[in-house]
């Protein structure tokens, strides 16, 4: 719980320095990579080993993380300095939700059974954007155990339009008429 914590206020703090420096966006997609990195279970290992030396895990990071900003980087020294490895993905999920509280923005995860078509992509994301009254990023998974329909999860909430679920809700309705 404390890296969690702890991972909203490093999000908070670098959120407001790229604000100021104006590149909002772009550090962004330098904490998506920096969490991708960080979340390699072999170099995580690396990383968090006692007898590794400091300066060679801060080297490791320089290279790794050589294309992005320099502050960014920081961010991520400073985490395996602290022992916080595993707080860089609530750090860069923390951040994300900022930039899409600042932007406007709405992230929507779509599960269905079979992948969609680009023209069902884009009647999901226009129903959801008129339903949530803000600008929708999609992104979609495929579980055939859903067998068909599809489900959208919209921050907390979730709309279950599954076959799955419609069988499970007649084996319900078949069970206590039975009973």
């Amino acid at each position: 719980m404390a890296n969690r914590l702890s991972g909203r206020r490093y999000a908070q703090a670098i959120f407001e320095l790229a604000e100021e420096q104006e590149q909002l966006e772009q550090w962004d997609q330098d904490l998506r990579l920096a969490a991708d990195v960080l979340g390699d279970e072999e170099f995580a290992v690396f990383l968090k080993h006692a007898e590794v030396p400091v300066e060679r895990k801060t080297s490791a990071i320089a290279d790794v993380l050589s294309e992005v900003h320099p502050l960014v980087r920081n961010l991520v020294s400073l985490l395996v300095n602290r022992g916080g490895v595993d707080a860089m993905r609530d750090v860069q999920e923390g951040y994300s939700h900022l930039l899409d509280e600042r932007l406007g923005r709405q992230r929507v995860e779509v599960t269905t059974a079979v992948p969609l078509e680009d023209a069902e992509l884009e009647r999901i994301t226009n129903f959801v954007a008129h339903l949530v009254g803000r600008e929708v990023v999609l992104s979609t998974q495929v579980d055939d155990s859903i067998l068909g329909g599809l489900i959208i999860q919209i921050g907390d909430r979730l709309l279950d339009g599954s076959t799955s679920s419609a069988l499970d809700r007649m084996r319900q309705t078949v069970r206590a008429q039975a009973a």
